[in-house]
């Protein structure tokens, strides 16, 4: 069974991040640090080269062999949106989704927005949560 392409690295959260350009961008991602530990109670820890995770849990493909291990929830600041990823995904968010402000959702576990000052953080934190607390029971983190 190949290995996933996106493994943990003992890089540093905080210097991937004070490398990211623009300077808003850099600015949102260190808010996004703060926000997802406060949220999570988690170390930060990069995933491959570009995403920031928080806690993990290990997963059995049910539609293939692959298994492997991942980031309860996590961020990327990359060139075109903040890329939020909540592995609980977003059954049961569509009243949290309606109050967060300008968004987009895809895949099944990826929030994107342009910048943080166009959501409600209150909000970001809400479903942050909610992903981790249900990622946590079912996974028995």
């Amino acid at each position: 069974m190949p290995e996933l392409k996106t493994q943990r690295t003992k890089q540093s959260a905080m210097a991937f991040l004070k490398t990211i350009e623009p300077e808003e961008k850099q600015k949102d991602g260190l808010a996004l640090l703060k926000i997802f530990h406060e949220v999570t109670g988690e170390k930060p820890v990069m995933w491959g080269a570009a995403i920031v995770g928080f806690g993990m849990y290990h997963y059995t493909s049910k539609r293939s062999t692959q298994q492997g291990d991942w980031p309860l929830v996590g961020f990327s600041p990359r060139k075109q949106n903040l890329t939020i990823y909540l592995m609980g995904g977003f059954q049961g968010t569509q009243d949290l989704l309606k109050k967060l402000g300008k968004h987009k959702v895809s895949g099944g576990s990826c929030l994107y927005i342009k910048r943080l000052t166009d959501i409600d953080v209150v909000i970001l934190k809400a479903l942050i949560k909610q992903s981790v607390e249900y990622m946590r029971k079912k996974y028995a983190v």
